[in-house]
């Protein structure tokens, strides 16, 4: 599947702002199963100066400087990426989730080094005996890693509500497991703790998600959505990825944008200016299917 994928980013601010600089994590990684065929990128205003260079994880950062007064800026990334994936692709990961997490702690490969990485706490995550506890009534002894995934996945799908009025960028994870409501973040976060939690390596993944309108509705341009998942390593199978925002392992609808600790190793659009007062932001993404 190829998509066209639009992602424009709209902040308006109370007071005109003077200078801007932001750093954009808007690039979709490109690998075998998520190849980026083309990309660009347009600001409004024109910024002084833009670069590009790679981060820790391997994500693509574009840096940038606005120096004209304004009270409005956009940024717009445009994005062709052929997607090939499937969730069959993880069928082998048969080996019981013990010995995948003893593996990675005793293997000195490049690939196992690179997941233990992500089996410690992060900004955004702690690891807590009521995650374990959570996690290991899908973590059964000798259960295959896959298997067990799914069944963790499956429980948060159920545990928790989706509300986006419940939490906010501030809203700490801890919250997130007591009030059981939240969105794909959230979910990610909490799925990610639990994993780290028993000594599993789990990543955040940001990206796009593919939605449908209701049968005999068009399709509406800008309708589609930022979204997270989680992807957990596998010694023999790799990354096993699961959304467990929509009880799924993430196939040709998921577009993968960039990986991290957790969120704030990825979020889209950062920065600091210098004027502005409060401001609003809205964020509309559209994935034009063009190819199957």
């Amino acid at each position: 599947m190829i998509y066209n994928i639009l992602h424009r980013t709209t902040y308006k601010y109370k007071y005109p702002v003077s200078v801007g600089d932001h750093v954009a994590c808007l690039k979709p990684r490109s690998f075998l199963a998520n190849q980026l065929l083309q990309n660009e990128m347009h600001i409004l205003p024109a910024p002084r100066t833009m670069t590009e260079r790679l981060d820790y994880f391997g994500n693509v950062l574009c840096f940038f400087t606005v120096q004209e007064l304004h009270k409005e800026l956009v940024v717009e990334a445009r994005s062709k990426v052929r997607i090939d994936k499937s969730p069959a692709q993880a069928s082998s990961a048969s080996v019981p989730w013990e010995l995948s997490m003893q593996r990675v702690a005793h293997d000195y490969s490049r690939e196992a080094l690179n997941a233990f990485q992500f089996q410690f706490e992060s900004p955004r995550i702690r690891i807590k005996p009521e995650f374990a506890e959570y996690a290991l009534q899908s973590f059964l002894p000798g259960r295959p890693m896959r298997e067990a995934l799914m069944d963790l996945t499956t429980r948060i799908y159920r545990d928790f509500r989706f509300d986006s009025r419940a939490t906010n960028v501030r809203t700490t994870i801890e919250e997130v497991f007591k009030k059981r409501h939240g969105v794909c973040q959230d979910f990610a976060h909490v799925q990610i703790a639990c994993l780290r939690s028993i000594n599993l390596a789990a990543r955040y993944v940001s990206g796009y998600l593919r939605t449908y309108p209701p049968p005999g509705k068009p399709r509406l341009v800008g309708a589609d959505a930022s979204h997270a998942w989680v992807s957990a390593y596998c010694r023999g199978a790799g990354w096993l990825d699961m959304d467990p925002t929509n009880n799924v392992a993430p196939s040709d609808g998921h577009v993968t944008l960039a990986w991290g600790r957790d969120y704030s190793d990825v979020s889209p659009l950062r920065g600091l200016i210098l004027g502005g007062g409060n401001h609003t932001l809205d964020v509309a993404v559209d994935m034009e299917p063009v190819e199957s």
